[in-house]
């Protein structure tokens, strides 16, 4: 059976005046996300991961463009999309949650008003079945008294209270996927906690799949079947959850782990020296070798291909290339 939806060598490049500059934001990105599956996004800030997303659901700057690869969504290609079709397809099989709420909700229309909109544009709900999905809607992401809320306008919502109402907008079309663009960056820990349990449990009743997009990898174990390392605009490693904790490939991945806190570890923490590189001015070999602990000449000169080590798990190393070369 296929997935849900695959993601084939996708290169999303930002473009300077007159091409004198080409950021090259996504490279050659590829993934697969079955039906029902939470797939993570990790990285540091400027590696692709938001790009990546906004190129699933064709909403990038005017900069920006898809150069090559495809997207496919129930064997469908979006990258062959016009925007009057896309329209019709983000909010009733794709949605997104933004990581800033405010950027969603609009001012000046009632909570109501804005969850309301995508049932009645991709549903055709109207009249009372309408307003009874909204409140159906609201009381699943446990806004207390959802009917009066309904009548509010977000400046009168907390924070927590207003990713929860972006979380019932984006559920509102029912969509099979659901994008969320590091949803708890702005809220406190232990609403972060309960955004999260809140997350799965509409998961587990809708059967919605997500792509989850984090810096955080304490929220990678907690939500994520599958994840990938975004590094300079490619995936430099995808493995399970369980896999790339216990045994990371990449020396980026394992600079990720060595950053956190671990309890009981009086041990100074890791930071990874220097900087992300510039995308438009990339360095040779390797993207990660000035920074990399296990940098070897040979990375320094080549650009590691993608390893495939089975159970859709992959890497980009020449470590575990040349291990697996040894080996035989």
């Amino acid at each position: 059976m296929p997935p849900l939806l695959r993601v084939s060598d996708l290169r999303t490049y930002y473009v300077g005046f007159r091409g004198t500059r080409v950021v090259k934001a996504v490279d050659g990105v590829s993934f697969t996300l079955e039906p029902g599956e939470t797939f993570g996004l990790v990285g540091e800030s400027g590696c692709g991961k938001t790009t990546t997303c906004h190129s699933i659901v064709r909403l990038l700057a005017p900069s920006a463009s898809i150069v090559s690869g495809s997207i496919e969504l129930d064997g469908d290609d979006l990258v062959k999309k016009s925007q009057a079709e896309m329209r019709r397809i983000r909010g009733r099989r794709i949605a997104t949650i933004l990581q800033d709420p405010m950027a969603s909700l609009d001012p000046l229309f009632s909570i109501g008003q804005q969850v309301a909109e995508p049932a009645y544009y991709h549903q055709s709900l109207r009249g009372q079945p309408l307003r009874q999905r909204v409140k159906e809607l609201l009381t699943a992401v446990r806004i207390p008294s959802a009917e009066r809320r309904m009548k509010d306008f977000p400046h009168q919502m907390s924070g927590g209270m207003r990713q929860r109402i972006v979380g019932a907008i984006a559920q509102a079309g029912g969509p099979r996927i659901i994008i969320a663009d590091e949803p708890t960056t702005n809220l406190d820990v232990t609403i972060q906690l309960q955004y999260l349990n809140l997350l799965k449990e509409l998961q587990r009743a809708s059967g919605v799949a997500l792509i989850f997009v984090t810096h955080n990898l304490g929220i990678v174990a907690k939500m994520c079947d599958k994840v990938a390392v975004m590094y300079a605009g490619k995936i430099v490693e995808m493995q399970s959850v369980r896999g790339l904790f216990y045994r990371p490939r990449h020396p980026y991945t394992r600079a990720l782990l060595d950053s956190i806190p671990k309890l009981g570890v009086k041990e100074p923490l890791y930071g990874i020296p220097g900087q992300p590189p510039d995308l438009s001015d990339l360095p040779a070999g390797c993207s990660f070798h000035p920074r990399c602990r296990q940098a070897m000449d040979r990375c320094r000169i080549e650009d590691p291909w993608r390893h495939d080590m089975g159970d859709d798990a992959s890497v980009r190393c020449w470590l575990p290339i040349e291990e697996a070369a040894a080996r035989g």
